[in-house]
């Protein structure tokens, strides 16, 4: 049995070293990084075929179709089909088999991600967007505010992705001095986003650094 300290020490300087590999990217793209970008996805990949096999079809698809009595092995037969006919699509001369099943799978996929985001973003963001207009709450000239700075920089976001222009008589496009306008507050407020989020996946990998250099030391310490 291996010793229990080697292993915690090797796997923290296996930890340590993809750390560094990660970060290497900061002085550009090189083998190191795309090394490390390629164990993670192979390492991934792996790992929700297994998952998907222990959870999805073996529970509830094969098993079923073992087990079921015999008038509901039938309905398991279409999933049945549908997983055969996607596997279809390892195959160049077979792949246009796959089409029905993959189509059925984008038509499902597109019918969850569009309720999702109308019931579990849209309208939660829009009663979030109008909560600070309240003017019961305990410091109204603040909610006012906060919610009047959220809702200029939601529409100014959404005037700059707005390419709608008009032709000019010199034969130039010009936008509309407001949506121009409002497009130039949007992009600041994107710009903004942007930085915000690089400093936190930059604040978040020297933390993972600092946490493998803390566990070496701690192995030797």
């Amino acid at each position: 049995m291996p010793n229990l300290e080697f292993v915690e020490f090797a796997n923290s300087l296996i930890g340590f070293i993809l750390t560094l590999m990660v970060l290497s990217y900061l002085i550009g793209d090189n083998p190191l990084f795309r090394f490390a970008v390629y164990l993670f996805v192979g390492v991934s990949a792996g790992y929700i075929a297994v998952v998907t096999w222990q959870q999805a079809l073996m529970p509830k698809l094969f098993l079923p179709l073992i087990q079921a009595p015999w008038p509901g092995r039938v309905l398991y037969l279409i999933p049945l089909l549908l997983f055969v006919l996607m596997l279809m699509k390892i195959s160049p001369r077979l792949s246009w088999l796959g089409g029905p099943a993959m189509g059925y799978m984008a038509g499902v996929a597109a019918a969850t991600a569009v309720g999702g985001a109308i019931f579990g973003t849209l309208f939660p963001q829009i009663l979030a967007a109008a909560e600070p207009f309240d003017l019961g709450a305990a410091d109204p000239l603040s909610s006012i505010f906060n919610g009047a700075l959220l809702l200029l920089g939601t529409v100014a976001t959404l005037a700059y992705f707005h390419f709608g222009a008009r032709r000019a008589p010199d034969g130039s496009t010009r936008r509309n001095p407001l949506i121009s306008l409002a497009a130039g507050i949007g992009q600041v407020f994107i710009a903004l986003t942007f930085g915000v989020l690089f400093a936190g996946v930059y604040s978040a990998a020297l933390t993972a650094l600092i946490e493998r250099i803390g566990a070496l030391i701690g192995l030797f310490f």
